[in-house]
């Protein structure tokens, strides 16, 4: 490979991509290509905590991608923002940093993956973060990584949901991400003074300087390039011109849950049979190849609040929202500073659970839909989710064109415990705004309402109203069966000079955000190669 101008080819400058850019251009000599197939994260909005309100539908850095009809919600398809910018969904996601369950990671090694227990995974999130938060417990976070965490703003209506949780029982927790994840608390949230920290920020802008990186924005990969099994480049376009890009070493596919299985596919790797119904040569016959899709399945209920405490109200006029801003330049506090929940629940729906099996969201404002106009009245709203969903679906390619949007079928609701666990959630959601703290608060519950009783009704409910919370994983899964797509090395089976590193190859989704977990697996990644080349 001595006329190949990288060592390695990232593809994708997301949360994984870009922490690989980072720590494996640290080291002298190697040459490190990153390629991004949307713009720089010039946006404003993007940089500005509330600003996911508006980019997560903004079709200039937003794959936009849309599922197919799904049969156990209502026939609906459901609309999927993905992040093609740099710092992919950690640019545009709602800054929510929740690593998941000890117990999730410790399931992944007892699948068979040595090295990714949560004793093995600690240090990398304690590595990735910087935390400014004083009374958390060191042992299990950091203060000095690259990617800024901090507490969400307290608020008397949120100490009052906390409370109510706790009436509910549902003790205080003041650190889901330390020994134990059970309770309520404020959510810890991927900001530094007042600013998102995305991946870009946290991870990609320190080591823009240094000469052996290179970043290479608008840029859309085509297909990888093999010769035999080896893997050896990807041909790209960028403004009309079709080049191919050759690695020395590797090529790290960071696309994410969508576009690295799409890629793989139209590469010629994956299910064989597939892919001839595509028209897509077979390369490598890899049957899971954008199997085994999981995402959280998330369903909300919205309170008339009875005072004029939340962001509606502050907002509610064009004096109040220039007060806003006015108020966000000042000290970088108020509604421009919130993320996508200000209280954080993780829950049992019932006795026999051993952890969590469900979390809620508690957001201040209340809206008709994602993305609309605040609603005209003082509201509040809470979502709740699933954390270990047993369905599963697919992403398959259609056709041989790269462009082309995938078929994605997310299955929601497909198992039966699924139906149950949203259906015993959204019961829970209700207890918890029955409790007496927040009696002065609520003065009606707007949805699911006062006449969606019984289960049936609230399963009704939840088919026609609930939505994805965006955590698309595990299409290119982790493990050593026959069955999976990569080793615990991230290499992709079958195939040398290839690795796959993000949200596709969690063997099972983690029982939280997404953001986190994938940070932590570009910062193991990047050891694991630079181990591997040593």
């Amino acid at each position: 490979m001595s006329d190949a101008a990288y060592d390695f080819i990232i593809v994708g400058a997301g949360s994984t991509g870009c922490v690989l850019a980072n720590r494996l251009s640290a080291k002298p000599g190697l040459r490190v290509l990153l390629l991004e197939a949307g713009p720089r994260d010039l946006n404003p909005w993007i940089h500005i905590p509330i600003g996911y309100y508006r980019t997560m539908d903004d079709t200039r850095i937003n794959w936009q991608y849309q599922t197919e009809d799904v049969p156990q919600s209502a026939g609906r398809r459901f609309d999927w923002p993905r992040g093609k910018v740099l710092g992919g969904c950690s640019s545009i996601n709602g800054l929510v940093y929740a690593r998941g369950q000890a117990a999730d990671f410790d399931h992944w090694r007892q699948l068979g993956n040595p090295g990714w227990s949560y004793a093995d995974v600690l240090p990398y999130f304690r590595r990735a973060e910087g935390a400014s938060i004083d009374d958390i417990d060191e042992e299990f976070h950091g203060r000095d990584g690259p990617l800024g965490v901090s507490r969400a703003s307290a608020n008397p209506l949120c100490d009052a949901y906390i409370a109510a949780a706790d009436e509910a029982g549902i003790p205080p927790n003041p650190d889901y991400n330390g020994r134990e994840q059970e309770g309520a608390g404020y959510f810890q949230v991927t900001t530094r003074n007042g600013w998102r920290s995305s991946a870009a920020t946290a991870y990609l802008k320190p080591a823009r300087k240094r000469p052996n990186l290179h970043v290479q924005t608008d840029t859309l990969v085509r297909r990888l390039i093999l010769e035999g099994t080896r893997v050896v480049g990807v041909e790209v376009e960028q403004g009309g011109k079709v080049e191919t890009l050759r690695a020395g070493r590797e090529v790290l596919l960071a696309a994410g849950a969508i576009n690295s299985p799409q890629i793989l596919q139209v590469s010629g790797i994956g299910d064989a049979e597939m892919l001839r119904r595509a028209g897509v040569d077979v390369e490598h016959d890899l049957p899971e190849v954008g199997e085994n899709l999981q995402d959280h399945y998330t369903c909300r209920s919205t309170y008339r609040c009875a005072q004029p405490v939340t962001v509606n109200d502050e907002v509610r006029s064009w004096p109040r929202k220039v007060g806003v801003a006015l108020q966000w330049l000042k000290d970088r506090s108020g509604p421009m500073s919130l993320s996508a929940g200000q209280v954080g629940v993780f829950a049992k729906t019932r006795p026999e659970c051993d952890t969590p099996d469900v979390q809620f969201h508690f957001l201040r404002y209340s809206a008709q839909k994602r993305g609309r106009t605040l609603d005209p009245f003082s509201g509040f709203t809470v979502t709740m989710c699933q954390l270990r969903p047993e369905s599963r679906g697919h992403v398959r390619i259609t056709g041989p064109d790269h462009r082309a949007k995938p078929a994605i079928q997310p299955n929601y609701l497909d198992a039966i415990i699924d139906r149950d666990t949203m259906v015993a959630g959204m019961k829970l959601v209700r207890k918890v705004a029955a409790q007496p703290s927040l009696a002065d608060y609520i003065s009606e519950e707007m949805l699911p309402g006062r006449d969606v009783t019984s289960d049936d009704a609230l399963l009704d409910y939840v088919r026609a109203n609930g939505s994805s919370i965006f955590h698309p994983s595990s299409t290119c899964r982790m493990g050593v069966d026959t069955g999976a797509v990569v080793d615990p090395r991230l290499r992709v089976h079958g195939l040398t000079g290839l690795r796959v590193a993000d949200a596709s190859i969690m063997p099972t989704l983690v029982s939280a955000n997404t953001n986190a977990a994938c940070i932590m697996i570009g910062e193991k990644a990047a050891d694991m190669i630079l181990e591997d080349i040593a």
